[in-house]
């Protein structure tokens, strides 16, 4: 299913997305050396619940998890990239986290994800990871806009992750976004440009650049949920909801003050 949004709508998913976004950087300036992950996902689940909103992710139970997911975000740490389910595991110093939110307020959901570095350490490979699958996420809503297609997101996010040097895996990528978390069409994070869906004003997108340091390869934690690299090595994801305007992209998951 794609749905247009209506005027009405798309307001509602300006709220939405800035509460995701709000959720997040709390969450970020209070993640440090020894913060429990089951903390953060007490953390998200009162915030959701004061804002009046419900979480996605909860009762989510796609095919290809061991569901119902059971908490309220994803917290994927180091190896971890996807679907990071939270665990009795303290924070150490130079851990890569990735805090993935999704979250539906007034009938509309929206979707982001951060990666940073915990603590005073800054491993190198962990900041050209992250700074990739940034500056891939602006290129992809650059791209984006009335009459684009989806292959020419694709095609700017893939270009900015080879150029980097990374493998790009297609199993998992950004997706429509609207009543429901995750709608057709699917946003594969390479692709060729003038390919795929039209793009139309009202269509929200959640589009989520990712990258292993050294594979494409996945594999699936002992928890059912939890997507690591094949090899072991780090990994770094980065996610907005996007609106498609009459003139281009606006990005909806966004803080509302500054960190």
């Amino acid at each position: 299913m794609i749905e247009i949004l209506n005027p009405a709508e798309l307001a509602r998913a300006k709220v939405t997305g800035a509460l995701v976004a709000d959720i997040l950087q709390t969450l970020r300036n209070r993640c440090t050396v020894g913060t429990n992950l089951l903390d953060i996902d007490r953390w998200t689940q009162t915030m959701i619940a004061e804002a009046g909103a419900e979480s996605c992710y909860v009762d989510y139970e796609p095919s290809f998890g061991r569901g119902p997911f059971g908490h309220y975000i994803c917290t994927a740490v180091n190896d971890a990239v996807l679907h990071g389910l939270p665990s009795d595991y303290a924070l150490a110093d130079g851990d890569l986290l990735t805090l993935d939110l999704a979250v539906l307020k007034g009938g509309v959901a929206a979707d982001s994800a951060i990666s940073f570095i915990v603590g005073d350490s800054k491993p190198a490979e962990s900041i050209a990871l992250i700074d990739a699958t940034e500056r891939a996420l602006r290129a992809g809503i650059a791209a984006a806009g009335p009459g684009a297609r989806i292959g020419d997101i694709s095609h700017a996010i893939g270009s900015v992750l080879s150029a980097a040097g990374y493998s790009i895996n297609t199993e998992f990528g950004g997706h429509g976004i609207g009543s429901t978390m995750h709608q057709d069409p699917h946003v594969a994070n390479t692709g060729q440009p003038g390919r795929g869906y039209k793009l139309r004003p009202g269509l929200l997108l959640a589009l989520e650049p990712w990258v292993m340091e050294d594979t494409a390869k996945l594999v699936t934690d002992a928890d059912g949920w939890t997507l690591r690299s094949a090899t072991g090595c780090r990994t770094a994801h980065s996610e907005h909801t996007i609106a498609i305007t009459d003139d281009g992209a606006e990005i909806l998951t966004l803080p509302t003050r500054a960190a």
